[in-house]
């Protein structure tokens, strides 16, 4: 087994280094400037990792062998680590102007993630993550690449981009580029944006001459690839945001494409929610000897976080819903549907009960999508209906309930989606739709996935009973109504027809003479034979 030497760094407390594994010494080779051996490169964890949990009331260090198919990792040695031998951004390597910047974007304190990850980053290595949404993982992965480009002056090649950041959908990417310009407005950093749904001429004129940081989507960035409008062989960081959703919506090809379109000599973040085994197999394939960090253990859920579930049928969810959203508790609220044509049906019915809504999803266009983001952030609407697909990364601050409208055909998926309510330490609400008939399945899953047992309990509010359909009529009564629908044709007819009718018939009966049948409409005869009259 590895041996492991546990070195100081200024404000952190401790962190470990390791020599390499019983396999044999490593061969002597030379550093590059992100402080890879160039001559063990392809040793891929053949050697101790060290890996740091922080479970938000003490950080612990735990040195770990990682076994890339599965979370198979055996502890070595235990460091606590308080809050008091850790500081702010200046003790984990952040300066200068980078520095300004994350304090005059209200940057104060570090987030765990931070603590953890940003002192492994500037040093070079590598790094795997496993955090939520809203943890502060994008200032994890973007402050050590902004030192480090700062350093490197303003000459770029034309078509090229120093760093890649690639998330599984637009929103996410928008989000992260506005951190990054919230953090490096004074540095001069230069950003771009690459995705879906948007004109390709606005951003392949933004690249064109250059510049420090990219984000983008899979399916576009390859498309320009393949276009030979972007040049991917400077770039010498790349991260990988939510990994695990970019598998589920089958981007993994693509960005094992990307990857290997980047410089040989990359520093590499992959961040994930879950590691199914896919996803550490990717992280096998482009990670060097990573640094592991973890926030919290997958498939757990915040205390914060009020779990109910509301046993009610499919057909009377839109009503229950309904009459939930009058509790004035419930201030903001996002809606998670199965299918896109699910939000839509939601959005309708909400909003004929005159309730302010919009749904997000694949089939909006991009304007669409960021209006209605808008107007959930800034309060305007007070509910938002979405997809899982389209409500990935999404982080907005002090969403109060989150409604499972249906359950979702993966269990991890539940923890992502009630994991956007009762953040930093506020308190949420979750309230799950079930229906017993078609979700029984679905919600036991989602228990052994959360290891809790979920509370069901009747909906807090009574449902009146739904209109139902008249039944037969008697006999007789039905008789009569028959009767009353066999309404002579003169009845229907327009009144100055009737009238003229009944002058003609009256005058004909006058000379004796029956009334003549009236006229039957011409009607043109059909063509057929390519157009020729029918014989």
């Amino acid at each position: 087994m590895g041996r492991l030497i546990f070195i100081g760094f200024p404000g952190l407390g401790l962190v470990a280094s390791h020599l390499p594994h019983r396999n044999g010494p490593a061969e002597e080779g030379t550093r590059n400037q992100f402080g890879h051996d160039s001559a063990s490169r392809q040793r891929v964890f053949r050697r101790p990792v060290v890996i740091i949990k922080w479970n938000y009331v003490r950080q612990v260090a735990l040195a770990r062998r990682f076994k890339a198919d599965r979370e198979c990792a055996v502890p070595l040695k235990e460091i606590e680590l308080t809050k008091e031998n850790t500081g702010g951004f200046a003790a984990l390597g952040i300066t200068g102007v980078l520095l300004k910047g994350v304090e005059a974007a209200g940057m104060t304190e570090p987030k765990p993630i931070q603590t953890q990850a940003i002192p492994s980053q500037l040093e070079g290595q590598d790094i795997l993550g496993i955090a939520q949404t809203g943890s502060g993982k994008t200032a994890a992965f973007s402050l050590p690449i902004l030192q480090k480009i700062i350093g490197l002056g303003d000459k770029r090649r034309p078509k090229t981009a120093r760093a890649l950041i690639l998330a599984p959908t637009r929103e996410l990417a928008v989000q992260i580029e506005q951190t990054i310009r919230n953090v490096s407005k004074s540095a001069h950093i230069s950003t771009a944006l690459v995705l879906g749904g948007v004109s390709k001429l606005s951003q392949i004129k933004r690249i064109a001459p250059g510049i420090d940081v990219l984000i983008a989507t899979p399916g576009r960035l390859t498309d320009l690839m393949r276009d030979g409008l972007v040049d991917l062989s400077q770039t010498r960081w790349l991260v990988l945001d939510e990994a695990d959703r970019m598998l589920d919506m089958g981007f993994i090809n693509d960005v094992k494409r990307i990857a290997k379109a980047t410089h040989a000599e990359r520093q590499t973040a992959l961040f994930s929610a879950t590691m199914p085994k896919e996803i550490a197999s990717l992280a096998e394939r482009l990670l060097r000897d990573p640094v592991r960090v973890e926030v919290a253990p997958q498939g757990t859920t915040a205390s914060e976080i009020t779990q109910v579930v509301h046993p009610v049928p499919t057909k009377e969810k839109r009503r229950l819903l309904s009459a939930m959203l009058t509790d004035a508790d419930m201030r903001s609220v996002i809606v998670f549907t199965r299918t896109k044509h699910g939000a839509d049906a939601v959005v309708r019915h909400l909003e004929r009960d005159r309730y302010d809504v919009a749904a997000i999803h694949g089939n909006k266009s991009q304007n669409a999508r960021q209006r209605a983001l808008n107007g959930f952030r800034d309060g305007t609407l007070r509910i938002l209906v979405a997809t899982d697909i389209a409500a990935r990364g999404i982080d907005v601050p002090g969403i109060s309930h989150v409604v499972n409208y249906d359950l979702p055909d993966e269990p991890e998926t539940y923890v992502h989606r009630i994991g956007r309510t009762g953040r930093n330490g506020a308190s949420g609400a979750s309230i799950t739709l079930y229906d017993p008939a078609t979700e029984e399945s679905k919600l036991r899953a989602v228990e052994r996935v959360t290891r809790s047992k979920l509370s069901i309990k009747d909906a807090p509010v009574k449902l009146a009973p739904a209109p139902v359909a008249k039944g037969p009529a008697p006999q007789g009564q039905r008789t009569e109504q028959a009767e009353s629908r066999k309404a002579p044709a003169h009845k229907h007819r327009r009144p100055a027809q009737k009238a003229g009718e009944q002058h003609r018939a009256g005058a004909h009966a006058s000379a004796g003479e029956a009334a003549p049948k009236p006229k039957r409409p011409f009607r043109r005869k059909r063509r057929s034979n390519g157009g020729q009259r029918a014989a």
